[in-house]
């Protein structure tokens, strides 16, 4: 096992090396000066050349990011320019919010996606597998910032069941989570169903239910375990997704997540902020796909570490 880590774990070095590249001179391609932004037009030439040797932005770019690189491997990603904190602290303070209300949204997609995928697949061709099936392609369609706001005029506007946005209590996280959950779960329900129907065409389906076994027993105890991987690989992918991909829902519902700090820090030029904020979703992303790696055995003994390795 824990050949098969290592070696996952250098391809995520390798894949977060690539980020620090990529994001390091995209961010550099933005128009504008976070120089000037910080100081204002009003600066002189001055000031903006004293402090943008101070922070070494007169610098080559390859001298600059030898500098970035060595203070991410000492745990330093910089400092903000707009508030002049660690980028880690500023991280650090937001990304809880972010994984309570990804979290939140994830757990309805997975009760959600499972639940409707598990009975268009044991009704298969029914009204309710077509209903099923058409909900889904919908959900797919929508874009998740027109759902967010078609529910905040509902259930927040005219009911005035929930508060509108800018809170951070339970309340306030019943609607953003909802719009994260319903558009995740779309994808979850298809891979389930799909899953479901090729497992419950097998013979040793066929085999429980002549035993006697109960329809519950047969479709959660044999079918479904036997259908999860698949959907245990795309509920990670969807979890990494919602980690660092919230963005849009924390801006309509003004959520103080990690979200809304990319792009404050996108609007103000803090590119250390930025770059902070692309690698540790990169990191984010290489994580799960790790654990989701280890997951597989436990969920099917017959998976083994060794021809992992051998495939990969």
């Amino acid at each position: 096992m824990w050949p098969f880590i290592f070696k996952r774990m250098g391809y995520g070095l390798i894949v977060l090396f690539g980020i620090s590249v990529f994001s390091f001179l995209l961010i550099h391609l933005i128009p504008g000066d976070p120089i000037r932004i910080m100081l204002g037009e009003n600066a002189s030439v001055e000031q903006v050349e004293q402090l943008r040797n101070q922070l070494g932005l007169n610098k080559p770019l390859w001298v600059q990011y030898g500098h970035y690189l060595g203070g991410i491997f000492h745990g330093d990603l910089g400092n903000s320019l707009k508030t002049g904190r660690p980028v880690l602290i500023e991280i650090i303070d937001r990304f809880p919010e972010t994984v309570k209300l990804a979290s939140a949204g994830m757990a309805i997609a997975i009760v959600v996606g499972v639940t409707i995928g598990i009975l268009a697949a044991r009704f298969k061709d029914s009204i309710l597998d077509f209903t099923a099936m058409s909900l889904t392609t919908f959900g797919v369609s929508v874009p998740s910032f027109w759902l967010g706001l078609i529910l905040i005029m509902v259930f927040a506007v005219h009911l005035g069941w929930f508060p509108v946005a800018g809170g951070t209590g339970l309340i306030d996280l019943v609607l953003p989570a909802i719009t994260l959950g319903v558009l995740a779960s779309t994808v979850i329900s298809r891979l389930t169903r799909s899953g479901m129907i090729e497992v419950l065409s097998l013979d040793f389906i066929r085999t429980a239910r002549a035993k006697g076994l109960g329809e519950i027993a047969v479709l959660f105890g044999h079918a479904f375990r036997n259908a999860m991987i698949p959907v245990v690989t795309i509920v990670g992918l969807q979890v990494a997704s919602l980690l660092g991909g919230t963005v849009i829902i924390e801006q309509v519902f003004n959520w103080p997540g990690l979200g809304t700090l990319a792009i404050s820090a996108i609007a103000s030029r803090d590119f250390p902020l930025i770059q902070g904020i692309i690698l540790f979703i990169g990191f984010i992303f290489v994580v799960v796909n790790i654990l989701v790696d280890l997951l597989y055995s436990l969920i099917d003994p017959r998976i083994k570490f060794d021809s992992q390795q051998e495939g990969a």
